[in-house]
């Protein structure tokens, strides 16, 4: 969430970065007048309060002079100011809430290094690494490969769950848990981070916190129990939230988790996008990283992230692109965010694989995370990040379309084989 008074104060500024993002200023026209509502209550109040002191002295002083009817004259106008004022207040109330429901809508403002366009054409290549594989083939697509290998079953997710669900068996199944394997053991041990295992259920101030509440909720999938308890759509919600309303010490920072969890997303609005397969689908698993960082160097920790990210590619011997995204393909939080695409040869394109991004102080201010620098200066905002290290069914995607051989086999990357018992290659029905 943006700042109230720097929204307040910079009102013309913040229109221009809602403009730049294509938003509606629709939204920030109603917080204006909200807010100069607001002002104009406070405002009246504060005059008639002035008036009802004034009354109240003279009230006592005219009971002091024995003037009795007077000062019962008195006492009835300053009822009715206590009434005006009462009033006055409830409705400065209710503005406040407004004022601050308008403001969890507004998106964040972009950094001054992203580029400006309307979508993600705008978006800028910043670098690419390895090359595609070179096939004497016409190479086949993930769900080719993993049916006839017989370890993807989309028919029979189908039937158990329904569209955009996947079982996979044999060692599709223990591909998909060597990449978690690898991808944790890569980032706690050589990268620096946290394992951590956090809750798969979220609560509403949880998805607040991040920003996917209130704006997001149709991209949720919700229990039907009455305590307000939601699926994880990423380990950025709980990892996020771990420091939610604390004060953390200035030298704590900066603090890098990984994660592992199952995702759970109901794809609102994408249905005949992605449909094959599995690239985009309600239930996927990933390995979040997620970092607290001071202010002064968070775009150094993005930086650091997204190399941290990339490595996993880079092991895995994967052709990949990063893009810096345009102020129109921007998330809603996001001050900054780098895409990772990694190179699918079916398609003959680059598809996303992990975003990692800078929110400022825009999720810190929802979810109240704090820290003081010391000596008993004032709390200030962490700055939070966070970046997939990486999709895990993407990934195995990637691998299974980059790998291929002619036969219809896959060959296992060799930083992966420790993890998969030694196997080098999956062939058919391979368990």
């Amino acid at each position: 969430m943006l700042d109230l008074n720097y929204v307040r104060e910079n009102l013309e500024s913040v229109r221009e970065a809602l403009e730049r993002r294509g938003m509606p200023i629709v939204v920030l026209d109603d917080f204006a007048q909200v807010d100069n509502e607001r002002r104009q209550l406070i405002a009246e109040s504060d005059q008639l309060n002035g008036r009802r002191n004034a009354a109240s002295r003279e009230i006592g002083e005219l009971m002091k002079a024995g003037q009795r009817a007077e000062a019962d004259a008195r006492r009835q106008q300053v009822n009715e100011l206590k009434d005006r004022i009462g009033e006055l207040d409830r409705r400065r109330d209710e503005a406040d809430a407004r004022v601050r429901e308008l403001l969890s809508t507004l998106p964040n403002i972009p950094h001054q290094s992203v580029p400006v366009g309307p979508d993600e054409k705008a978006n800028v290549e910043v670098r690419r690494w390895g090359k595609p594989p070179a096939f004497a083939f016409k190479p086949k697509d993930h769900v080719e490969l993993g049916t006839a290998l017989g370890i993807l079953d989309l028919e029979r997710a189908a039937k158990i769950a329904g569209a955009r669900f996947a079982i996979l068996n044999g060692a599709g199944a223990r591909l998909s848990r060597a990449l978690i394997d690898f991808m944790l053991e890569l980032h706690t041990q050589e990268h620096g981070y946290r394992e951590t295992l956090p809750p798969f259920i979220v609560n509403r101030d949880a998805l607040f916190g991040t920003g996917q509440l209130p704006k997001f909720e149709a991209d949720l999938f919700k229990l039907t129990d009455e305590r307000g308890f939601y699926l994880v759509p990423t380990a950025e919600v709980p990892v996020t939230n771990y420091y939610r309303e604390e004060i953390l010490d200035a030298s704590q920072l900066p603090m890098k988790f990984a994660a592992y969890t199952p995702c759970f997303r109901s794809e609102a609005g994408s249905y005949g996008k992605d449909t094959r397969g599995i690239i985009r689908q309600h239930q996927f698993e990933k390995v979040e990283l997620v970092k607290y960082a001071l202010p002064d160097n968070s775009y150094d920790e993005l930086e650091s992230l997204t190399h941290d990210a990339e490595t996993v590619l880079q092991r895995l011997g994967i052709h990949y692109r990063v893009v810096v995204l345009s102020t129109g393909d921007l998330p809603f939080a996001n001050a900054k965010t780098y895409d990772i695409e990694v190179w699918l040869p079916s398609q003959n394109a680059f598809r996303e694989i992990s975003s990692c991004s800078n929110y400022e102080a825009f999720q810190a201010r929802r979810a109240q995370i704090r820290f003081r620098r010391g000596g008993g200066s004032k709390p200030e905002f962490v700055h939070t990040l966070n970046g997939s290290g990486l999709a895990i069914g993407r990934t195995w995607i990637a691998i299974l379309e980059n790998f291929q051989q002619a036969d219809g086999s896959v060959l296992i990357p060799e930083a992966l084989r420790a993890y998969m018992n030694g196997m080098e290659k999956i062939q058919n029905y391979e368990r």
